[in-house]
């Protein structure tokens, strides 16, 4: 399982870099979510790979490593509200400016 997830963070991670030096801004704003995705996959992970784990102790004598820790859980989900919110604005952004410019690439000039 943790193979599986290092590799998913790994393309993750190179897919975003590699569409974030394209020269076209909607390849840019995608790049940026594949980043944020890889690092929201970083922060979940760190949180130990638990599987049928209770998120809280219960009980007094309950033993520390067999619980699964919420607080990466809500982090990566604050991070998804934001990430999601942030690329409409990207968008938005986006469209006005090809709208001004009559061009989608990151500088404002044409091929």
């Amino acid at each position: 399982m943790e193979l599986t997830l290092a590799i998913a963070i790994g393309v993750l991670s190179a897919s975003g870099v590699y569409l974030l030096l394209r020269p076209r801004t909607f390849q840019v704003i995608i790049g940026l979510s594949l980043v944020s995705y890889a690092v929201n996959l970083f922060i979940l992970s760190m949180g130990r790979l638990r599987m049928d784990a209770a998120p809280i102790l219960s009980g007094a004598d309950a033993d520390i490593t067999n619980y699964a820790d919420p607080v990466p859980q809500a982090l990566v989900l604050t991070a998804i509200v934001i990430g999601f919110a942030m690329t409409a604005l990207f968008l938005v952004v986006l469209l006005a400016a090809r709208g001004l410019s009559g061009s989608d690439h990151v500088d404002g000039k044409g091929d």
